[in-house]
């Protein structure tokens, strides 16, 4: 007899155990930790259920909030989209995008292959009417006071043109607005200076058209905001192609990895620095948790009829966690029902506006 996951008052998250690189064991000690923070969460997890039985019944908090969909294969990291989609019926991670698809849950996280992901979310979940290409949004560490801007597509597709942008910058205010509680969030257009007149011909182009809608859609632009402004308080979300969007992500990483390498280095360069560091424990502390990138661990794809969190592959317990709260948030906020309503009205705008006759003189 098959399992109903819904349970009542609770919010379920559909769950691909297979995909990260430590393993279901990781996974289900992430979903411990958020059972044991959330009494209002569920969960709904894909993988070979003997396996995943006997990790869950180790978790006393699991208890009675778990059920398991058997799913013999795994996407691995090596496996194209492609093939995905053609043979991967038997994944995990297309068991887990089912539940949504389905109603049975109210958004899935996997840490497994972003490509295939993406991939499989279009094909089993759809792309919002209206919406061209879906995009990949995450929160970037800034000085905001909130802590983190939204930068979208950080990925999902290396291509984007002036109405890609447009969408982009209307998907991540309604992220901003419901993931942050921001209620008119700031949207900056990603560039290699601040001037209107630099940049391609698409950006360019992409300027005038988030200009004209910004008050239909109850944002505000800022204009063009260059690299520096990504972790800054001049905008909340950052629009940009997945080609930009990943390559500044990457260096983010990278950067703060090197960072912290140097800042470990220069406590221990004498017995003085390293009394220094003691005396400085609590504020490396703060300071390490503010930076931590597990907090904030999970990309979204927008522009999908559905919410899904792709978390990093190699997440720990506590970054599974992160991504299974961010799911949560956005259920119990009903992004994706608002998301949609968003986009159509605005595609509904923008045929109106189409449709205008010319004013003399123009």
């Amino acid at each position: 007899m098959t399992e109903q996951p819904t349970q009542a008052g609770r919010i379920t998250i559909s769950v691909d155990a297979m995909g990260g690189d430590s393993g279901p064991a990781t996974v289900v000690a992430g979903i411990a930790k958020s059972a044991n923070k959330n009494p209002d969460i569920a969960f709904v997890l894909h993988g070979p259920e003997q396996k995943l039985r006997k990790l869950v019944a180790k978790r006393r908090v699991l208890n009675g909030r778990v059920v398991f969909r058997d799913c013999p294969d795994v996407v691995t990291m090596e496996d194209k989209p492609s093939q995905v989609v053609r043979s991967g019926k038997q994944t995990s991670m297309w068991s887990a995008l089912e539940s949504v698809r389905k109603g049975e849950a109210h958004g899935a996280v996997s840490c497994g292959n972003t490509g295939a992901l993406m991939a499989l979310s279009m094909m089993r979940l759809r792309k919002l009417p209206g919406v061209n290409r879906p995009a990949i949004a995450i929160l970037w560490p800034s000085r905001n006071p909130q802590g983190f801007n939204v930068m979208l597509d950080v990925g999902a597709d290396v291509r984007a043109d002036a109405k890609d942008l447009l969408q982009y910058a209307l998907m991540g205010a309604s992220y901003a607005r419901n993931g942050m509680a921001l209620d008119r969030p700031r949207i900056g257009l990603l560039n290699v200076g601040t001037e209107e007149h630099k940049g391609r011909a698409e950006l360019k182009e992409a300027h005038t058209m988030i200009t004209e809608f910004a008050d239909q859609a109850n944002f505000d632009f800022v204009g063009f905001v260059e690299g520096s402004d990504i972790p800054g308080d001049k905008a909340d979300v950052i629009v940009t192609d997945g080609f930009t969007g990943n390559v500044a992500i990457k260096t983010g990483e990278g950067t703060a990895s090197l960072i912290g390498d140097l800042l470990r280095e220069a406590f221990k360069y004498s017995p003085l620095s390293r009394l220094a560091s003691v005396l400085a424990i609590t504020s490396l502390n703060r300071l390490k948790k503010r930076i931590d990138p597990r907090r904030v661990n999970g990309g979204v794809f927008l522009g999908l009829n559905g919410t899904v969190v792709k978390s990093h592959g190699g997440a720990d317990a506590t970054g599974v966690s992160a991504a299974i709260k961010l799911a949560f948030t956005l259920a119990q906020s009903g992004f994706a029902e608002k998301l949609a309503a968003r986009v159509a009205s605005t595609a509904q705008l923008a045929q109106d506006a189409a449709h205008v006759p010319p004013k003399a003189g123009e």
